[in-house]
């Protein structure tokens, strides 16, 4: 079932290349685009907008949520749906937590989890 629906949905391995590269992008921007000076950490606008009580959280949720969509439309499986939903879930759920949300977003990098499961599950059915 996933390898017929990927295969209709996803479209020729060029464009699937594009989709997944945009979902990389997304997800960089989400969790690493900026190095922390003197710490050498990355962080992205997940952890910044955590910094706005409830309505940061959703907003970053909300768009944790587009890497999921994308990877439904491009045929993922069932299982790595469930794993992605499972990773949003968890840095939704401790970004409700002052101050640990935060130091959550920094470790956890959800988009950029959710984003090598879907190239693995893409390349899987290529």
């Amino acid at each position: 079932m996933a390898a017929s629906r990927a295969a209709g949905a996803a479209g020729p391995p060029d464009a699937v290349a594009r989709r997944v590269d945009r979902v990389r992008r997304l997800a960089e921007l989400l969790d690493s685009s900026l190095r922390v000076p003197g710490l050498g950490v990355r962080v992205g606008l997940d952890p910044l907008l955590g910094l706005l009580p409830v309505a940061g959280d959703l907003a970053a949720a909300a768009l944790s949520l587009l890497v999921v969509v994308e990877a439904y439309r491009l045929g993922a499986d069932r299982r790595t749906l469930a794993r992605m939903l499972v990773n949003v879930g968890v840095d939704a759920g401790a970004g409700s937590v002052p101050v640990l949300g935060d130091a959550v977003d920094v470790a956890w990098k959800t988009n950029e989890r959710n984003a090598d499961l879907l190239e693995r599950a893409v390349v899987a059915d290529a």
